[in-house]
């Protein structure tokens, strides 16, 4: 079958011919029972020009958590205007019932989970968890460099805000969850491994079993062969990728648009991050952000800055910026 053939270094038009056979493969499968999932960001919205020009009524689900840019909200709406068959969904929990109950996104995915296993109470059913998190060993005495928490973070355990993984689950993945019991249609997903993290693991294109049978047509794909497609068809993007003039100051676009508040990733930015960015080109978010929801300490902790470099403002709790990064 077409779905396990990966073009790992090949030209974009291998890509673009083993992406749409995915998707062909995948909608004669389900016998037209399918969905998009769509965030409006450029992946998904390249996904979507594909599916649609070969099946142009399938529908597209857009979580709208209240955490997206408001640039892509736009685009979605303006695109569910000129006929495009969207469907906005939304969550049961907002990000800030989220915090308060799970702690801040912070550092990855991975290290989230770790630290949030951690704060709890050591007990005999989670000692091996445990050890493992912390010492890299596993029960049989062999060592997981990859399972052991970095040291750099275990100050995460007893900081005094949670830390969570658990935000994604419930504000972005429940909605699309929630839909595909009460329709029973099975997705197209944007996920490259080019992406890093978990998604890097990730083998098959078309997942036909399993726990979450999902199709990744751009599983191989990476940021190149994305814009190539999108110069190459004339694709509409989202204004958020675009560098833009704010208040007198240039704003560089954004490279990657998942939820703003999000801290996933960001002490690995280089030049100014995403919080940075945010104070110039959305000042009422980056407020509610770090001062109304308290992103203010959780950053600092981690040490990741969130005023711009050029007002050159240092907190006066007096922590290392680069102690961790």
């Amino acid at each position: 079958m077409m779905s396990n053939i990966i073009a790992t270094d090949g030209d974009f038009e291998i890509k673009l011919f083993l992406a749409r056979q995915r998707i062909e493969e995948w909608y004669e499968h389900h016998d037209g029972k399918v969905y998009i999932n769509f965030s409006g960001g450029k992946d998904s919205t390249v996904l979507a020009h594909m599916v649609w020009a070969m099946y142009p009524e399938v529908p597209a689900m857009f979580s709208n958590t209240g955490l997206e840019y408001p640039e892509i909200v736009d685009f979605v709406k303006k695109k569910t205007s000129e006929g495009m068959p969207i469907i906005t969904l939304r969550p049961k929990t907002t990000f800030r019932e989220s915090i308060l109950t799970e702690g801040f996104p912070l550092v990855s995915k991975k290290v989230a989970e770790m630290v949030s296993r951690l704060r709890k109470p050591r007990t005999e059913k989670n000692d091996a968890t445990h050890n493992l998190y912390l010492t890299g060993f596993k029960r049989d005495g062999t060592f997981s460099r990859g399972s052991k928490l970095s040291s750099k973070w275990v100050k995460l355990i007893n900081a005094p805000f949670k830390t969570t993984n658990k935000c994604c689950d419930t504000l972005k993945k429940e909605p699309f969850r929630r839909y595909q019991k009460e329709t029973g249609l099975a997705p197209y997903t944007g996920v490259m491994r080019s992406e890093g993290g978990q998604r890097s693991l990730i083998k098959t294109c078309n997942s036909f079993d399993g726990k979450e049978p999902m199709s990744r047509p751009m599983l191989p794909w990476s940021e190149d062969d994305v814009w190539e497609y999108i110069r190459r068809f004339d694709v509409e993007y989202s204004d958020i990728y675009k560098d833009r003039t704010v208040n007198g100051v240039q704003v560089k676009g954004e490279s990657r648009t998942g939820c703003m508040f999000c801290a996933f990733g960001a002490h690995l930015e280089k030049g100014e991050n995403r919080f940075q960015r945010m104070y110039y080109s959305h000042p009422k978010q980056w407020n509610y952000c770090i001062n109304k929801l308290g992103m203010a300490e959780a950053l600092d902790f981690i040490g990741v800055p969130y005023y711009p470099s050029a007002l050159n403002k240092i907190d006066d709790r007096n922590y290392d910026l680069f102690d961790n990064i």
